[in-house]
Parts: C-alpha cells; structure tokens; sequence
C-alpha cells in the first residue's frame, strides 16, 4: 500500500490546478459513490486528482489508484479500502475501474461495509452500471464526462473564462450574448482549431503528436475495449474501423444499412449491433426519430461521428455540412435529447427544431415551426432566429 501512497503523491504533486472543469461540481456531490464514465481522452483522470488536490486534507485522508496498476495483480480492491479507513483515510479515488474483473461487486461492498469513507471512480463509456453484476444503479451516482466545449477550449488559449449560457437563454438572447463575446475575443480566431484539434485536453501536450494520440485514442477503443467490454472478436476490428472511416468521408450520413453491410461485409444484423457498440464507446452518435425505447437493432435515421476532430483524423476531405451538424450535436448531446427531424436536421428536447448550415442558408424547413431556428455558420453575429454555430460552445 505504501507503493500506492507513493505513486499518489508524485502524481498530486505533478497536477497542477490552473484550469478547472465545471465538471468537477460532480465530485463536490453530497454522495458517497460517484462515478464519471467517458471516452478515453477528455480529461477523467486529470479531474479525479485536481479534486483530490483541492481538497485541504489531500496528503492525510485521501488516495488516488488505478487499478490497472499491478499492485491489483496479488491484492483486492476491497483490501485496499479496508486498510485505507483503517489508517484514518475518507476520500478513495479509483481510475480505471472496467480493468478490474470484480469492480461492482467490491465497490458495492465498499460502499455497504465502510459509510466513513466517500469513493468517486471512473471508466469506459462502455461501462454498465444498472446491469453490472452488483446492483450499483440504487447507491452510485454516474455522470458523463465529454471533451472541451468551445467555451473550455477559449479559457484555455485566452485565459478568459465565460460562464455556461443556458440553452433557453441562447435561443432567446443569442445577439447580446454573442455581441458581448466578440467584444472580447473573435471566436473565428480559434474555431477552426477547436474543430481540428482541441477537443481532448491532451492537445496541449503536443500539437504535432494530436493526430496520432487519437489514433491511439481510437486503438484503443477498438482494439482493447470493445472486445473486453462487449465481446466484438478481434478478426471484425478492421470492420470497424473501415465503418468509421466511411462515417467520416460522408455527407450528413442516413445510413442504408444493405449496402453498408454488404461494402463492409458484415451481416445487417451484426452491422447493426457494431453501431450500437460504438455509439456506446462515444465514438459515434446514432441519431433516431424517437427518443424513447430504442433497442440494440433498431437502424438509426442519422449517424455521425463524436467529435469534429475525429473527422480530420479518420477522413482524407472532410464535409463540411458534416463538420457542423457533428459540432452542433456534440455540444448538445450531453445535456439535451437530440433526436432526427422529418424536414430540417433536428429537434432538441423534442420540442426545438434546428437546421443547419452556411451563412446563406434559407428558412423554408423551419418555416411553419413555433421553435424554429437556423444554426449558421461563418456568422459571427445573428438576428432573430438566425444563431451563430459557433455559440452553441458555450452550453457547457
């Protein structure tokens, strides 16, 4: 335990606190289990210990571990909580929590066996809380954790930070907000870049090595997660990847699902199911009519990938129709339900309705809509129910 100790504290002393998430809020929770589950990349782990470095008492009663670690190889999660209250400590946080076969179970036990202590944890996207093999889903409290918003993104080039608009709040006043940012800043100075390159927090360790720590990014979804965690064979990884690169190459994609499977040559069927695994590792979003009971196989009506940046290191020409609407879903999924519109791209919250596009877009496919709006890009500011593209960064 003294080698996780160690460990520990070289990796507070070697966290530093200058940027914050407002996502850290979710650890401030008045719960004693709480989890954060995402994508490989945006930032879990630096959150877990800048929490954990904020705390007064970081170096007596708290203790960060992943449990990746080989310390794990001879020795049980449930062991180490168990010496951990016994030397006084409160605050267990535990990285990494899909590469231990018994996660559930002994964080259920944790959870039931020790009440002094409080225990935030993380893992894969692909992480199933409600069907894990502990009940966890009545005692733990999960949140999902995205990469930059443009907003982040900004606080960290500019080192202006702007509070989160409240999306009723951008629909109504989107010109005085947006007359008030491009006051201070010109959002077109750095969205191209956010688009491209800044969407994981690691763009600030190399700008050169961005493109190639995503590959890797995807690797090891592909690769490591998705057989572990979902059981895909290793022999359909290619499969997978040649999916993606066909996702990233296409306009807005409504897919059909004959010709892809036949293309890729897998069965509808397993097509299908691959679709829904890497909606769940975050690495694409399946866009339906309804949002309510969508099972394993139903076929989207839309899909695109995650991120923006995912575009520019999968595809060789990237669309940029695409790139929008990926943009546009990206910075609303994580709070707001989006789902498919008969006429115009979107409806959030099953009661908005967006289209998107350029600066010379018209209105006829929100025209007969009560909450109708064009989301234009290249605009820096807009009018009526015309709203900068750009702006929806700020929603989170």
């Amino acid at each position: 335990m003294e080698k996780l100790i160690n460990l520990y504290l070289k990796k507070i002393a070697a966290t530093d606190t200058f940027f914050v998430r407002d996502s850290i809020e979710w650890l401030q929770e008045d719960a004693r289990l709480i989890g954060i589950k995402g994508q490989r990349g945006v930032g879990k782990t630096t959150l877990l210990l800048q929490f954990l470095k904020l705390q007064s008492d970081y170096q007596e009663k708290a203790l960060y571990v992943s449990l990746d670690n080989l310390w794990f190889a001879d020795n049980t999660l449930y062991d180490l909580a168990y010496h951990f209250v016994q030397r006084g400590g409160n605050l267990l946080a535990v990285d990494e929590v899909h590469k231990y076969p018994n996660w559930a179970k002994e964080l259920k036990n944790i959870y039931d066996d020790f009440p002094e202590i409080k225990v935030v944890f993380t893992g894969s996207s692909l992480l199933e809380i409600l069907n894990a093999r502990a009940d966890l889903s009545r005692r733990a409290i999960v949140h999902e954790m995205q990469g930059l918003s443009f907003r982040e993104f900004l606080a960290l080039e500019t080192g202006q930070e702007f509070p989160k608009i409240k999306l009723a709040q951008l629909l109504n006043e989107h010109v005085s907000l947006a007359l008030d940012i491009s006051s201070k800043l010109k959002p077109f100075k750095y969205f191209e870049k956010y688009l491209k390159s800044a969407y994981y927090p690691f763009y600030r360790e190399s700008t050169s090595l961005y493109s190639h720590k995503v590959e890797e990014v995807l690797n090891m979804i592909l690769e490591i997660e998705l057989p572990v965690l979902r059981n895909i064979d290793l022999a359909y990884v290619n499969k997978l990847k040649q999916l993606l690169v066909i996702l990233a190459q296409s306009v807005p994609f409504v897919p059909n699902l004959t010709k892809l499977s036949e293309r890729i040559g897998i069965s509808r069927k397993t097509l299908l199911l691959y679709i829904h695994y890497l909606d769940e590792a975050g690495l694409i979003r399946n866009i339906f009519k309804d949002a309510h009971g969508i099972s394993q196989l139903q076929k989207p009506n839309k899909i695109l990938l995650d991120n923006t940046n995912l575009s520019y290191v999968l595809a060789t020409d990237v669309n940029k129709g695409t790139l929008r609407e990926t943009f546009f879903v990206n910075q609303l999924a994580q709070r707001f339900s989006v789902t498919y519109a008969d006429k115009a791209d979107f409806v959030i919250d099953e009661k908005y309705v967006f289209e998107i596009g350029g600066k010379y877009k018209g209105k006829k496919q929100i025209v007969n809509e009560t909450y109708g709006y064009l989301v234009i890009d290249d605009v820096e500011i807009g009018h009526h129910n015309r709203i900068p593209l750009w702006l929806f960064g700020f929603l989170y």
